[in-house]
């Protein structure tokens, strides 16, 4: 079924509305994609006004940045050790911005987006001693 964003032809009170025009594309919306551990893919969508947004489904690696060198390097994800944004997501094996995750550098916190942006960046925390 269809994620609809337009109006729903109800009252506050229960009645009908009577629409005045037919459904629109642009009220038309889409699942959210759960970025996971695991081997690499990516889903192209197609966005309003003709652009692509890609979407990680997959992933098994991140670009983290080490704030006292200064340098970024792309590593291994081992495990997600918390999820802030919902306690469940860690069980799922769900990676969201914030989420706290183990790499082969040390802990890193995932500062993009990998559901919209399609890739996953992040800073350490804690390094590997």
């Amino acid at each position: 079924m269809a994620v609809w964003h337009g109006e729903r032809g109800r009252k506050p009170t229960g009645g009908k509305i009577v629409s005045i025009r037919k459904k629109r594309k642009y009220e038309l919306g889409s699942l959210q994609v759960f970025t996971k551990l695991g081997k690499e893919k990516r889903v192209g969508v197609r966005t309003k006004g003709g652009g692509n947004k890609i979407k990680a489904a997959y992933v098994e690696s991140v670009n983290v940045l080490d704030r006292k060198t200064n340098t970024s390097k792309k590593v291994k994800i081992l495990h997600i050790l918390k999820n802030p944004a919902n306690l469940h997501y860690v069980r799922r094996g769900i990676l969201t911005k914030g989420a706290v995750v183990n790499t082969e550098l040390g802990k890193a916190r995932i500062t993009s987006r990998p559901s919209q942006h399609g890739v996953v960046n992040a800073i350490l925390i804690e390094e590997k001693s």
